[in-house]
């Protein structure tokens, strides 16, 4: 198949549907497939030099107050690219700007498209602005509602949005790498390193951005005996140092170095309550680590609550203090959590998801051709 991949996110950036839109182009690629990827310009000419296919970058400009998002401007080339590849069909990635071109020009084209729904922009926007989520809604649907087929990344992304009238929906989730996060990279330099009194670490991994809310984390780093550190870099990062000062901040953080830090905690923490899917619990569940996270959203799916881990009250920091202070206290559960949370995603690799992906295409193209005859 010839496959074209608009996203609204591509390496360098470092987030879901960056990363998402990464390892759909390398599976394709595996698979014998031909993707060509369409992304918003990034500052680096030489980003796309370790990219597993062509890139085709279109102008853009950083978000205002938010410079490591950028948004796609209008330009001709998202049409011409599609059409210039012969797709046989258009994968859109998390589509809200570039991916609405995308989806007119595979419209325009006669060309099926496979929207994914990656981010939660109504929530996005309630926290940002404080008003447009209406506005945030009626453009999604507007989007895939034009997609031959949605796929959602969890349960409560489903719900949501056919709540909100889009159809079509079927449920795709994300693959881990479980080679890269695994328990065996537990680190005891490392963790003398960041806990020299020995101290229990519970870990934050992620963008520091409002929405992520990992001000809440504030009760953790208060506790006896815990370390709280804190993985990636975004806008609230500097108030965030001010607020958190007990917690370590090591930036931002990759590859086998990342997976070192995953493996080395001993709980993880995600704070969130917007998140559609939320990867790096399941990269903690790789890890052996056992995971709190909001019971909202992506986490009601991956995290089995007393089983791998313990599911809190969104934006509820007493419950997550509680929640880290038990498992503190518990090292035969944590231990268990940690075990279980493993076994639960050791099959949920990127080769069998991406296999899952192409399924999806394969029924839509079926599909148009039934409809077509």
């Amino acid at each position: 198949m010839r496959v074209v991949i608009v996203t609204e996110s591509f390496p360098p950036d470092v987030n879901g549907v960056a990363h998402c839109a990464l390892q759909t182009a390398r599976h394709l690629v595996r698979r014998g497939h031909a993707p060509l990827v369409i992304a918003p310009a990034v500052a680096d000419p030489a980003a796309d030099a370790d990219a597993p296919c062509a890139v085709v970058r279109v102008p853009s400009l950083p978000l205002p107050g938010y410079p490591q998002v950028r948004v796609a401007l209008p330009s001709r080339r998202v049409a011409a690219a599609i059409a210039a590849h012969r797709a046989d069909i258009v994968h859109l990635a998390g589509p809200f700007v570039l991916g609405a071109r995308g989806m007119t020009a595979a419209a325009r084209l006669g060309i099926p498209a496979v929207a994914v729904y990656q981010t939660d922009l109504a929530g996005y926007a309630r926290t940002y602005v404080g008003t447009g989520e209406g506005a945030a809604w009626r453009r999604l649907r507007a989007v895939h509602g034009a997609a031959d087929r949605t796929l959602a990344p969890s349960s409560a992304a489903a719900r949501d949005l056919e709540d909100h009238g889009v159809g079509r929906v079927r449920l795709w989730g994300r693959g881990v790498d479980t080679d890269r996060f695994r328990p065996e990279l537990r680190d005891a330099a490392l963790r003398r390193e960041l806990a020299p009194d020995g101290e229990l670490l519970v870990g934050y991994v992620g963008r520091l951005a409002p929405e992520k809310r990992v001000d809440l984390l504030g009760g953790v780093c208060a506790l006896p005996g815990v370390r709280v550190v804190i993985v990636g870099d975004g806008p609230s990062g500097p108030a965030l140092r001010s607020s958190l000062p007990r917690a370590r901040f090591l930036g931002r953080r990759t590859g086998s170095d990342l997976a070192r830090i995953f493996a080395s905690l001993d709980v993880f923490a995600h704070t969130g309550p917007f998140e559609t899917f939320c990867q790096t619990v399941q990269e903690a569940m790789a890890s052996g680590v056992p995971v709190i996270a909001p019971s909202a959203g992506g986490p009601l799916d991956l995290v089995a609550h007393g089983r791998t881990g313990l599911l809190v009250p969104p934006g509820d920091p007493e419950a997550l203090r509680s929640a880290a202070a038990s498992l503190a206290a518990a090292p035969e559960r944590r231990a268990a959590y940690g075990l279980r949370g493993r076994a639960a995603v050791e099959g949920r690799t990127w080769a069998a998801l991406g296999d899952e992906l192409i399924g999806h295409y394969r029924e839509v193209l079926r599909e148009r051709t039934a409809v077509a005859a």
